[in-house]
């Protein structure tokens, strides 16, 4: 083939061509040359609302890397109560089981909050890469270390912390895992998760909303003084991100416990 100029241009080979890496942090950052044979086994979903990805006890098939929107880890009791019990985003992957060895998972995982994107790997495939130790195996090693942190620093929360501060702690890591200020969250679902009745949730709901951080309208949340949320949130969430980051917490994290502002509900 051969240009304007009389001059045989060359098409860029297969090799050459850049593939487009995806948002997800853990599939983000490999080298390009396992992304490249990785991408191959890929499929995209869409994070539709209360999708179900994985079930407590049953056989993991596929692990999920989602590039937006927050997906959901949860555990029930046999009266059919239940509490999450760790969220994920673009920072990590559901079925970190098949990370320790386990085909089978030990939560619930659902869509959240919904997102665009995530990428579906066989669990089969997840394996073959896990097993030959590459960069995948350190990227998802790291991440299952911080996601059983998540989990431990949940359970003391859940127990030692006030309703506000574990709301404010929930609205800043959903956050930070979303592309916008605004987000969908039922009064249903944050009853859910801060593990309290429904009226307890419009009281602090109320609360925040008349302090100015966030408003609250119709199952719709908006951030609007995300400074203000962080003043009100426990130390459990710059914990939580610190493991992410790998990074330990700093001596004024662990202490924001007694410097918490006050929030009446």
């Amino acid at each position: 083939m051969k240009s304007a100029s009389g001059k045989a241009s060359r098409r860029p080979s297969a090799r050459s061509r850049s593939v487009e890496r995806p948002r997800n942090l853990l599939l983000g950052t490999l080298p390009s040359a396992d992304y490249a044979r990785l991408s191959k086994t890929l499929k995209p979903i869409e994070l539709t609302h209360r999708l179900s990805l994985l079930k407590r006890d049953q056989r993991i098939d596929h692990v999920y890397f989602p590039e937006n929107g927050v997906c959901s880890l949860t555990t029930s009791m046999t009266d059919g109560r239940a509490v999450e019990v760790a969220t994920v985003g673009r920072e990590g992957m559901v079925g970190f089981e098949l990370v320790i060895g386990s085909p089978v998972s030990t939560v619930d995982a659902f869509v959240q909050v919904p997102g665009q994107l995530a990428h579906s790997l066989p669990a089969a495939a997840f394996r073959r890469e896990i097993d030959s130790k590459g960069a995948l195996f350190d990227a998802v090693s790291r991440y299952t270390h911080a996601l059983l942190g998540q989990i431990v620093q949940t359970a003391a929360c859940n127990r030692l912390h006030k309703v506000p501060a574990r709301a404010a702690r929930w609205l800043l890591l959903t956050h930070d895992r979303v592309d916008s200020n605004e987000f969908p969250v039922s009064h249903e679902f944050l009853s859910f998760m801060l593990g309290v009745d429904r009226s307890t949730v419009t009281l602090v709901m109320g609360a925040l909303q008349k302090s100015g951080l966030i408003r609250y309208v119709h199952g719709r949340m908006k951030v609007v003084d995300r400074p203000g949320l962080d003043a009100v949130a426990c130390e459990c969430y710059h914990i939580a991100e610190a493991q992410r980051a790998e990074k330990r917490p700093s001596e004024k994290d662990r202490r924001r416990k007694n410097e918490i502002i006050a929030i009446e509900c």
